[in-house]
């Protein structure tokens, strides 16, 4: 029987988590079909879940603006998507739901393949950002053993983001002593690039565009930068695990992506 699956956001023609996965799905000879799925609203969306806890679907990824309705529906979540507040994927066995976040583990991914001199633990990470991906990667860092400070526009978020998970909300030198600057915001961050160290490491969590002004500012600097498309493919290969019980084959679907993004490999 043909093991189906897929990701679910509203709007969902611009994800790139079909392309991937379709790829792995072929280059490993599975029966499966990872679809887009796009749900005009929560209940919509809801109704999605019913159906995979039916047995109609293996499990989902899920993305904007479903991320908190996911956890919601969920029978039992992991610790880092309890911390979140929302969940990244959603798996279905036997009428039950259970909600995780693999967003810290792609982050992670990301800083090992594009910063692989980065040694985070002891040094402070900066995270710009308040939301679900903002926990996710604090939770990613401060797991990693890094100092985690949290940067934020309205500080009553950063106060109970770090209250929550145990890390500082950012002191006014945190960016000039920051080895790592993450962007978990949506828009450029207001952060001087050229106020942080010659050796920082900056990544950003968005891919469109791939070089967004947040990292060309740092290439300006000439410093190091980690692109979003890193995390996102970093993030779909647990998901993939999870999905169809097997490890990704290794074929070139960052260049697949990249194409897709109309972007030189």
């Amino acid at each position: 029987m043909t093991m189906i699956a897929g990701v679910a956001g509203q709007p969902i023609t611009h994800s790139l988590s079909p392309l991937i996965h379709t790829a792995w799905i072929a280059a490993a000879g599975l029966d499966a079909d990872y679809r887009a799925f796009g749900p005009a609203d929560e209940a919509g969306f809801a109704a999605l879940v019913k159906e995979g806890r039916a047995g109609g679907l293996r499990g989902l990824n899920v993305t904007a603006p479903f991320k908190a309705a996911a956890l919601a529906l969920s029978d039992a979540a992991g610790e880092t998507a309890r911390l979140c507040g929302s969940a990244q994927l959603l798996m279905f066995t036997g009428g039950r739901v259970r909600a995780a976040s693999t967003d810290g583990e792609g982050l992670i991914t990301a800083l090992a393949e594009q910063a692989p001199g980065l040694a985070i633990a002891g040094r402070t990470a900066l995270v710009l950002g308040a939301g679900g991906a903002a926990r996710a990667a604090a939770a990613a860092l401060k797991a990693a053993g890094a100092e985690v400070a949290v940067l934020n526009r309205t500080p009553e978020r950063a106060e109970r983001l770090a209250a929550d998970l145990g890390v500082e909300v950012a002191a006014p030198d945190d960016p000039a002593r920051a080895a790592l600057v993450v962007n978990a915001l949506s828009v450029a961050p207001e952060i001087d690039t050229d106020a942080l160290r010659a050796d920082a490491v900056l990544i950003d969590m968005t891919y469109r565009p791939l070089l967004t002004p947040f990292l060309a500012a740092g290439r300006a600097r000439g410093l190091a930068t980690v692109d979003g498309l890193a995390m996102l493919i970093g993030q779909a290969r647990p998901s993939f695990r999870a999905l169809f019980g097997i490890e990704p084959p290794a074929t070139g679907v960052r260049d697949l992506a990249l194409a897709a993004l109309g972007e030189a490999p």
